[in-house]
């Protein structure tokens, strides 16, 4: 028999650890079984999906079902029983497992469920049918005493749960995976979580157990020498126990190859002394925070049953910011109980103020099973009829609130999460009450005039962005003139960008400024080091000199890069004109007088400034 375990993701870069786990564990126990993984994506056309599948032509296939694929899944199902009518369809994963019974009796076409952690119930249901030849009166009797499994035999039947494996049984699903290259790869250390938020399904095993800490490491090193670009940890807790995170976080600053980062999901109130030196002591990039605050109202974090300590949070997150090595992901949820429309913008203020990297505005799913699915109608609580099951309303948030939070969400997405506009947005900040109000009048600037909907190029972002500042600020022409520089910084702080916005400042009047000072570097590098090799002409085009209207020229070197968010080093400089044009003598003098002494180009001198982003 051929058994196909199939995964449809989000992205191909992302892999599915679900499946890879089942075969591996499957594979110590049933030697010989012949079980392929197929990795798809939601963006495949389904039309490929199907005829890769019919292709192979399995004899079992299971699929990993979750809330943003079951869509994807079940409207494959119903025509993969067409094409292959013989083929046993299985399901698990967390969006089949806790109504299982229900979905044999909505779709006929599959056989069984698998509830629960899958390695050792998929092991078991594959020796059944290896010991039935196929579905067969045997092979029912045999899934009769299989724990953990929902399944269609004339009726449907539900046998007892399956037992929870030790993290150590689990055997490392990746050793057979030949293409790691621009792929993310997950992994966990640990399983279940040691809180109860109510909208988590983590919550409903509040047990946690720990994979060796001599078994992680080793299998970390195969991480390092596969030179994986990036390993995300999927522990839900991944600092809940304090000499586990240390073991793991010396061991990859130890080990550290200069190219994998590592992702952690992780609660930042929890970090003690020597967490945070830890870190301190890392390569920019090497890891990367994810922190789910939620929330910053107690009245809501008491009723979510989550424990958090907000002070501590803030200064350990404030802690990490200040050591410019690592990335912080902060995370709220709309739609949450006792959090209306004031609430929830004074919790984004607030974790705005933290400065992360990223801020993820996210809406409430009501998952199946979850705490928060029980107490539905105690908070009002409506949302979508099929997956991802988000929030449409609440007791204390209107539907009319929610989309305006939507609007919102996507202008901190463009003008926040992408990194694009950090000094502009910094200047903006200074003429609102709160962050939150300047968003929600960029979304209603975006609103107003159309603007949501169509795909924008990057230089059209700028323009609107400074549209929308023209619009507010109308005769204040020092305020634009800084808001025209910080766009203009920003522009090109991230590349050496081909186009230019409309509303730049022509540079024509300073090109001769700007020819002398790449004639002196090449004659005298003192800025643009790494270059070696190329004239002034070359290095002009791999560099950037930006005439502001601040009067200052600002040099972006694209060599030279921050580690953590790859913007270039960027180098600001005031000019004082020297000397007479158009007399030989004191032309070549003063060209070899710029030369020699440090704070001359060329013809002017040359002060270094401090940066936009540092004044």
């Amino acid at each position: 028999m051929k058994f196909l375990l199939a995964a449809i993701n989000a992205k191909y870069i992302h892999s599915n650890p679900a499946v890879y786990s089942l075969r591996a564990f499957a594979n110590e126990y049933v030697p010989g079984a012949d079980i392929q993984i197929g990795e798809y994506t939601i963006n495949h056309q389904m039309d490929q999906i199907l005829q890769d599948i019919y292709r192979r032509k399995p004899d079992f296939i299971g699929f990993s079902c979750y809330i943003w694929n079951i869509s994807y899944v079940l409207e494959l199902v119903r025509d993969l029983h067409k094409v292959l009518p013989e083929t046993e369809i299985w399901m698990g994963g967390p969006e089949v497992s806790y109504d299982a019974g229900e979905l044999l009796l909505r779709e006929p076409d599959i056989r069984g469920v698998m509830r629960g952690e899958g390695e050792l119930t998929f092991t078991e249901v594959v020796k059944a049918y290896l010991a039935g030849g196929g579905w067969n009166p045997e092979t029912e009797r045999l899934l009769s005493d299989t724990a953990g499994i929902t399944f269609r035999a004339g009726a449907i039947r539900e046998t007892m749960p399956q037992r929870f494996l030790s993290m150590d049984e689990i055997p490392f699903p990746y050793k057979d995976m030949a293409d790691f290259e621009n792929r993310i790869v997950y992994y966990e250390s640990s399983r279940g979580c040691p809180f109860s938020c109510s909208y988590c399904l983590s919550s409903i095993d509040k047990s946690v157990r720990f994979r060796s800490l001599s078994l992680v490491k080793q299998e970390l090193d195969f991480f390092l020498d596969h030179k994986v670009p990036q390993v995300k940890f999927v522990d839900r807790t991944f600092n809940c126990k304090r000499d586990h995170t240390l073991g793991i976080w010396r061991h990859i600053i130890d080990h550290d190859n200069g190219i994998t980062n590592f992702h952690f999901e992780v609660s930042a109130d929890l970090f003690d002394e020597e967490e945070l030196e830890t870190i301190a002591r890392m390569r920019p990039g090497l890891i990367q925070l994810e922190i789910g605050v939620q929330s910053t109202n107690p009245a809501t974090i008491t009723e979510i049953r989550r424990k958090m300590n907000l002070d501590r949070l803030r200064a350990a997150v404030a802690r990490v910011h200040g050591y410019g090595n690592t990335h912080q992901h902060l995370d709220l949820i709309a739609g949450l109980p006792h959090e209306g429309m004031d609430s929830f913008l004074r919790s984004f203020d607030d974790v705005y103020c933290m400065a992360p990297d990223q801020l993820q505005l996210g809406f409430l799913k009501v998952l199946k099973g979850s705490y928060m699915a029980q107490k539905s109608k105690d908070y009002g609580l409506r949302y979508r009829a099929v997956p991802p099951y988000e929030v449409l309303s609440t007791r204390w948030l209107s539907y009319g609130e929610i989309i305006r939070l939507k609007l919102m969400e996507e202008m901190v997405e463009v003008h926040y999460n992408s990194g694009q506009f950090k000094r502009t947005i910094a200047l903006l900040e200074r003429e609102f009450s709160a962050p939150s109000a300047m968003f929600l009048s960029l979304a209603d600037y975006y609103e107003e005039h159309r603007l949501f909907g169509p795909s924008h190029s990057r230089i059209a972002r700028y323009e609107i962005l400074y549209d929308f500042m023209k619009t507010r600020f109308a005769g204040e022409k020092r305020k634009l003139s800084a808001f025209r520089d910080g766009l203009m910084f920003d522009l090109y702080l991230r590349e050496n960008a081909k186009s230019r916005p409309s509303f730049a400042m022509d540079q024509t009047p300073f090109k001769r400024h700007i020819r002398e000072f790449f004639m002196l570097e090449e004659e005298n590098p003192r800025w643009l080091l790494g270059y070696e090799g190329y004239d002034s002409r070359q290095t002009s085009k791999m560099a950037h000199l930006e005439a502001m209207e601040d009067g200052s020229f600002i040099l972006f070197d694209y060599k030279n890069r921050d580690p953590l968010d790859k913007n270039a080093a960027a180098v600001r400089f005031s000019y004082t004109e020297r000397g007479e044009y158009g007399k030989e003598g004191d032309k070549e003098s003063q060209r070899r007088e710029g030369g020699k002494n440090s704070g001359t180009a060329g013809f002017g001198v040359w002060n270094r400034l401090p940066l936009l982003s540092e004044s």
